[in-house]
């Protein structure tokens, strides 16, 4: 019996297997449903087109100004050949020192900031330097051309004296304030020798005491130190215009 089991078994038909799935024998590939839509492609590259094409412009607007800022704060456009000395460190303006117009009204520093400034220290008596100072002020400004409305020259008087009536017509376009001689000087300096009241400084937009020019300037002088301002306003037009509203 169990040989005829064996030879039973041996000769049975093997059970047919199961069919594999039909998915199985199908080939690989993408269907039309599995490609982008040509459609969206396109809003795709036109998003990133408009990405970059923002980045240019930005970068564009913005060279300028960082290669004006490099060029004054880094470079330091007239530091070899300046006829000016230049302030190392700058000063930064006391921007709360009291002052006096010759009206009466009391103002702040700091109310200066914002332009371009050529001043000069000396008592209201104003000598013949002062006034001469005062003359070579107003030049240098009306010599500049059109940049001049990037620029104030400012008579800082160092005491309770009001100016000479006779000088008065000359100071038309100037910034006329009292303010403390001791408080002056704290703050501006004179090369070793001389006083205050000889040399005229420059201050630029954002309050700092950044150059002296040397004392008892002539005309010629006063060409030279043009040149140092044209070279100033140069390498910071892209940041600074004219008006103090307009500062940023």
């Amino acid at each position: 019996m169990s040989g005829f089991k064996s030879s039973d078994a041996l000769s049975a038909p093997a059970a047919p297997t199961a069919p594999e799935p039909a998915a199985q024998h199908q080939p690989l590939g993408l269907t039309v449903h599995d490609l982008p839509r040509p459609d969206e492609a396109v809003a795709a590259l036109q998003r990133s087109s408009g990405r970059w094409q923002m980045l240019l412009l930005l970068a564009v607007c913005l060279a300028p100004v960082l290669a004006s800022y490099f060029t004054y704060y880094v470079v330091r456009p007239g530091a070899r050949a300046s006829f000016g000395t230049l302030i190392e460190p700058q000063r930064p303006m006391p921007e709360q020192l009291a002052l006096r117009a010759p009206d009466g009204s009391e103002h702040r520093l700091g109310e200066l900031r914002g332009q371009w400034l050529v001043v000069s220290v000396a008592p209201g008596a104003c000598d013949a330097a002062c006034q001469n100072n005062l003359y070579l002020q107003r030049q240098l400004r009306e010599s500049l051309g059109r940049e001049k409305d990037r620029v104030d020259w400012v008579w800082l008087v160092s005491d309770a004296t009001e100016p000479p009536a006779g000088i008065a017509h000359g100071l038309e376009q100037a910034t006329v304030l009292h303010a403390d001689a001791q408080a002056l000087a704290q703050w501006l300096a004179p090369a070793p020798g001389h006083a205050l009241s000889e040399h005229l400084y420059v201050i630029d937009p954002m309050g700092h005491w950044m150059m002296r020019f040397p004392a008892a300037l002539d005309r010629t002088g006063a060409s030279k130190a043009r040149r140092d301002l044209e070279r100033l306003l140069r390498a910071s037009a892209a940041w600074d215009k004219p008006g103090r509203e307009a500062q940023p």
